[in-house]
């Protein structure tokens, strides 16, 4: 069993980088917005870097309650994390877009994972992972409409 859930913690390992990163980008694009839409951009981008910072120790205390120790450093996350970081600031549309294209990564990921939990027989995982996956498609399709 403890080969199992040492690959489901390095799975959600994975996850946490990317959750982390993309964190990261949301609060980014919340401080250097600007334009028309700033306003409502700004506070949904805030509601959105909120919800990732929770996400994310919700799934660093999942990795804990495997047993494993948590990654916790830009070190770690840069190298788990399969999101790109941002250069410079882009202009407005273009923070939806990549913004948009992170989350629905995301989604793919956390089917990844709940597949390896699956495997493992971990259903607190798979719960936690249709939760990921709810949130980032709902996120994804707020996103989808503000370029539609």
């Amino acid at each position: 069993m403890h080969m199992k859930h040492q690959a489901v913690s390095e799975a959600l390992g994975k996850i946490l980088a990317d959750t982390f990163t993309l964190y990261l980008k949301t609060h980014n694009f919340h401080w250097n917005l600007s334009g028309p839409l700033f306003i409502s951009l700004h506070l949904l981008f805030e509601q959105q870097y909120q919800a990732l910072f929770e996400a994310v120790d919700v799934l660093a205390e999942r990795i804990r309650a495997l047993g494993f120790p948590a990654p916790g450093t830009y070190k770690a996350y840069g190298e788990m994390t399969c999101l790109k970081e941002v250069q410079g600031v882009p202009k407005t549309e273009e923070m939806l877009k990549m913004l948009l294209a992170d989350h629905r990564t995301l989604v793919k990921v956390a089917y990844d994972v709940f597949a390896v939990a699956e495997t493992a027989g971990d259903q607190a995982t798979m719960d936690l992972m249709i939760q990921r996956i709810e949130a980032h498609e709902k996120i994804a399709w707020m996103l989808q409409s503000q370029l539609s």
